[in-house]
């Protein structure tokens, strides 16, 4: 009897540094279920590649020559759409670049910091691993943008809108929102906060597994987009109506109760060994529902894992009101999906319904 075989992840490299396109190559090949099926020193030669070899995902570059990144990105979704990682510099440029490909359709992105550091290297090469298997697992999004992306928003002159009486949530109070992703979760938060009106009497805390050096300019390019204040968190900053604060990259952050506040606190990494993504959303969301004593809106979109379930189950036990993102509208159904099958979702929504959903605690 012939057994059959096992299909193997068909990966495209596209990078113009050959090191880099050797690097990646020498990780993916020791992984039986990746064949490495060509590498491209371009964006040109790149997409010509992804057209003719079809492959299953590719990993790359954004600085190239002749063809960036991201112009090959665009022409690859629209002649041959497929899963691609971008391997990404870490300064702030290279963040602004990352955001910009996400939304043209790039599935994930992993920081470029292959240096002489073994600790470096270790450390690019699990992350390079992780993400790979995360982005098979995924599937390709095209999400309407939820605002132009050349302007804001203009400020609401009408009232507050009215909960429908329908709703499941008619009668809950909240003072703060906290929200959680990963995966997919920068597109994802975006479209979220981009429906929150300027007018927001509530306090935000977001929390994304994301680089030091990316949280800032990701704030500051979601400030541009969205109605509401929206910057990096800071130690000692007080959750305010009309405030989206980012937990910065890097670290972890809490929150606590300092008088009528809730205060943010950023923790270093060795203070909490037991929590694997960083920054957690898992210690921000269980220090918040205890600072606020259950009196918030606690959100988990898209994600690999399941960072946020044990900071929803506290919510819940202390009168919060919970929202997962639903399967069909997630990058990767792993941090939702723990919340609606541990019983900690109260309401499961498609993306593009969530951030209206949000509002209308107002």
């Amino acid at each position: 009897m012939i057994m059959p075989q096992q299909t193997r992840t068909r990966i495209l490299i596209i990078d113009d540094s050959s090191f880099m396109r050797m690097a990646i190559r020498s990780v993916l090949s020791k992984d039986p279920s990746f064949d490495i099926v060509g590498t491209a020193a371009d964006g040109i030669e790149g997409v010509e590649k992804a057209i003719a070899l079809k492959p299953d995902l590719i990993t790359m570059d954004i600085e190239m020559p002749r063809l960036d990144g991201i112009s090959a990105l665009k022409q690859i979704m629209a002649k041959a759409p497929t899963k691609v990682i971008m391997v990404s510099t870490l300064t702030n440029e290279g963040a602004r670049s990352t955001f910009e490909a996400l939304d043209a359709g790039a599935i994930d992105y992993i920081p470029k910091n292959v240096t002489d550091s073994s600790d470096a290297q270790n450390i690019f090469r699990q992350e390079l691993m992780r993400k790979i298997k995360e982005a098979v697992a995924s599937r390709i999004r095209r999400l309407p943008s939820a605002v132009p992306t050349s302007i804001r928003p203009l400020t609401p002159t009408s009232s507050a809108p009215q909960r429908p009486t329908s709703s499941k949530f008619t009668g809950k109070k909240i003072q703060y929102v906290g929200i959680g992703a990963s995966t997919g979760g920068p597109v994802a938060l975006q479209e979220v906060l981009s429906r929150i009106p300027v007018n927001f009497p509530y306090g935000v805390m977001v929390g994304i597994h994301m680089p030091k050096a990316f949280t800032g300019p990701y704030a500051d390019r979601l400030n541009a987009k969205c109605s509401m204040t929206i910057r990096e968190a800071v130690d000692g900053d007080i959750l305010k109506p009309g405030l989206a604060l980012i937990a910065p990259g890097g670290m972890h952050t809490t929150l606590v109760k300092q008088g009528t506040n809730i205060v943010v606190r950023t923790q270093p990494t060795s203070s909490y060994p037991q929590y694997v993504y960083i920054p957690s959303v898992d210690l921000m969301m269980s220090s918040m529902a205890e600072a606020t004593n259950g009196s918030m809106l606690g959100v988990i979109l898209t994600g690999m894992g399941n960072d946020g379930f044990k900071g929803m189950q506290l919510l819940k036990q202390k009168g919060g009101v919970t929202i997962a993102q639903d399967e069909a509208t997630s990058t990767i159904y792993g941090m939702p999906k723990a919340c609606v099958d541990g019983g900690v979702a109260d309401e499961v929504l498609p993306l593009g319904q969530i951030g209206f959903e949000i509002s209308k605690f107002m």
